[in-house]
């Protein structure tokens, strides 16, 4: 009696098909999960089989098969019925496993759940003869995938030595195709470049005072990825970003023995001011980001009680109808302790002394003039310096090879490893000293740009402040005033210290200042009268300002 549809169907043994490519370019560019399925459907249609299912992996075939979705999906569709004895199917050995440990191990799996494994390409047989010969494949499999890896190994050590980058791109950098290259190169990826290199250069001239700092600045731009979904980050992102050498144009991979060196890609600041980053971080630890600290309360901090001297602190407190923001002390035994002050009242008498630093006038064009002396006796000493920063360097470069014979020579390993460390940080020393000789020499037209951008922080400091956001008002407050403000709850601030370039310049003092323009100023240990130069006078402003330029430069371009 002929057998029906349905019986046929009963006899004939299920399958499932297992696909797998490398990387999800691959799946998406190659179509190989396509085409393997392909070739495994056509196999199962010549044997009889119906497919039951077909799971995809797109991850390496190296290491742990547990490691891989698609197979631990196949596992447990075997295991959801144990009663049912399935065939699977593999385009090739190589999409089996690609390492002897594991192979073997992902045999006794399938044969432990009454699967049996197959093969378009190859015949698995359980005789000794068959396993021995799937023991070579599966060992030809592993050595073919270890030379991968080594081979794309030196081909990445090779192109870090000359300077290229092959990790992942850094936030505030991307992947471009460049000729000449060989390969990818980093550019910066703007605007995110900008913001990156703002939190790296406040942290080295101390815009930045911590990491906790950078870290609410971080939170606070629109395009730096976050951890979190309400835009926060991880103090670790911040550290590891602060770390990174590539953010000065430099690479290095200690983990292939690669050094320190310039890379090929355009920094975002320069090495001396990354190692100045990593001066700061070894200098202090990491202190937890508080995020009291808001728009609400910009004095917050620099604000101290004039009886015990301690920052005040505050807080919105909840009245009948609606909140009130106060500002006081809480420092325990303090006489002033709990006593609140409205934050209209602190603020608005902090507006009148910022408003009195505003120099006079007729001092500006003075204080260019005199700029431009002390700018012309500076390029004079900077030219002999450049050529001592040479000197130095030839040293440096002498005792790198010095170092490099003794390593050859050196027998003993804890020797080897003290001139490896020696000569890492006299390559680091030689990028700080080649930099230096491209950029002691100021470019044409700095002067220009520092005196623009002194005179407007110095011209009118409340209008920035007033107009800056709260990074740039605490700026302003570190530049303007040399420590917090007293203030006394009935009486108000009391006398500000105020910085030395609003002193020099005419700024409030309380006392009746000019300076001295021309004529002879007879000096305490020379009976004789000497005429004091423009530059002279002015080395002390001229101090002050160029701290002025290193703390705020990327926060005036606005204004």
């Amino acid at each position: 009696m002929a057998q029906t549809k349905e019986n046929q169907e009963d006899t004939q043994a299920s399958a499932i098909i297992y696909c797998r490519v490398s990387s999800t370019k691959q799946k998406i560019d190659g179509g190989g999960l396509e085409s393997q399925e392909h070739r495994c459907r056509q196999f199962a249609d010549s044997r009889g089989y119906v497919v039951e299912a077909v799971f995809p992996d797109d991850v390496s075939g190296g290491g742990d098969f547990m490691n891989r979705p698609g197979m631990v999906a196949l596992l447990s569709y075997l295991d959801a019925q144990p009663d049912k004895n399935y065939v699977v199917i593999f385009d090739d050995l190589k999409r089996f496993a690609r390492d002897r440990e594991f192979h073997w191990k992902l045999r006794r799996e399938l044969a432990e759940r009454g699967a049996s494994p197959e093969s378009p390409n190859f015949n698995f047989d359980d005789s000794p003869e068959g396993e021995f010969v799937e023991a070579i494949m599966a060992a030809q499999g592993h050595l073919e995938r270890e030379q991968n890896r080594r081979q794309v190994l030196q081909k990445m050590k090779a192109r870090v030595e000359n300077g290229f980058w092959v990790f992942r791109a850094p936030v505030g950098y991307k992947y471009v195709s460049a000729k000449g290259a060989g390969g990818k190169v980093l550019v910066p990826d703007e605007p995110l470049a900008s913001e990156v290199r703002e939190a790296l250069k406040g942290y080295a001239s101390g815009r930045f005072a911590s990491q906790a700092e950078v870290q609410r600045f971080l939170e606070g731009c629109v395009h730096f990825p976050k951890d979190f979904p309400d835009g926060g980050l991880r103090p670790m992102t911040v550290t590891r970003l602060l770390k990174k050498v590539v953010y000065a144009g430099c690479v290095e991979a200690p983990k292939w023995g690669v050094s320190v060196r310039k890379g090929e890609h355009e920094g975002l600041i320069s090495f001396a001011t990354h190692e100045r980053i990593q001066d700061n971080l070894a200098g202090g630890a990491r202190p937890a980001a508080r995020r009291d600290f808001n728009e609400d309360f910009p004095l917050r901090g620099f604000v101290s009680c004039n009886v015990c001297g301690n920052a005040m602190t505050s807080a919105w407190s909840k009245g009948c109808r609606q909140h009130y923001a106060y500002y006081r002390c809480m420092t325990r035994g303090c006489s002033e302790k709990s006593k609140s002050i409205p934050r209209a009242k602190l603020e608005d008498g902090f507006e009148k002394v910022l408003k009195t630093l505003q120099p006079k006038k007729q001092l500006f064009e003075l204080a260019k003039v005199m700029m431009q002396d002390a700018w012309d006796a500076r390029l004079n000493s900077v030219m002999d310096a450049q050529g001592e920063v040479k000197r130095q360097l030839k040293a440096v470069e002498k005792q790198i090879e010095s170092l490099l014979d003794r390593i050859v020579d050196a027998g003993s390993q804890s020797v080897i490893k003290a001139y490896e460390t020696r000569l890492a940080k006299l390559e680091r020393q030689k990028i700080v000293l080649e930099e230096k000789t491209q950029t002691i020499v100021p470019k044409k037209g700095k002067l220009e740009e520092c005196i623009e951008l002194s005179l407007k922080f110095l011209s009118n400091p409340w209008d920035i402040y007033k107009n800056g956001s709260y990074a740039m008002r605490q700026v302003v407050l570190r530049l303007a005033f040399v420590e917090p403000l007293p203030y006394c709850r009935n009486d108000g601030y009391g006398t500000p210290k105020i910085s030395f370039p609003f002193k020099m310049l005419g700024g409030s003092s309380g006392r009746n200042e000019e300076m001295v323009l021309q004529g002879r100023i007879e000096l305490p240990t020379s009976p004789l009268p000497r005429v004091c130069s423009t530059t002279e006078l002015l080395q002390p402003v001229w101090r002050g300002i160029m701290a002025i330029i290193a703390s705020c430069k990327p926060d005036l371009d606005g204004f």
